[in-house]
């Protein structure tokens, strides 16, 4: 079966739809504590590091960790007073994930344009996993 509409027309559809944040702009709501950057890479992406304080949410159980029905949910999702803000390798995939969140019925969700790629090209502060588990350890 032919594919009759294409990846990029399906994350050019969701980037229509979506609040979407230049790096400057979700660097600037680092500190802001009603944000959270939610990293939905594989969790193999991640040995390359992560935006300093992102929670990992693998794109494949985004919508059931959103879910207060579901029985994966994460309690953090439901707190409303949040905006969290996706990231993925390069924007693709947080696009529609944003999508999807927003079609699920959240307002408070957006997007880093370039992800995680633009995100450390623009000297944008990381950490490593290990760099993550001494902080909690301190």
């Amino acid at each position: 079966m032919p594919i009759t509409k294409g990846f990029q027309a399906l994350v050019d559809e969701a980037m229509a739809e979506v609040k979407t944040y230049s790096v400057a702009e979700a660097k600037a709501k680092l500190a802001d504590p009603k944000v959270q950057m939610v990293d939905i890479r594989d969790v193999r992406e991640l040995a390359a590091g992560t935006v300093v304080g992102a929670f990992h949410a693998p794109r494949g159980m985004l919508e059931f960790w959103v879910d207060p029905a579901s029985p994966y949910h994460k309690p953090l999702f439901a707190d409303e007073s949040r905006e969290f803000i996706l990231f993925c390798g390069a924007g693709w995939r947080s696009a529609l994930a944003t999508k999807t969140l927003q079609d699920m019925g959240m307002s408070n969700v957006a997007h880093i344009d370039g992800g995680y790629t633009e995100w450390v090209k623009q000297g944008a502060p990381t950490e490593t996993l290990e760099e993550r588990k001494a902080k909690k350890g301190a």
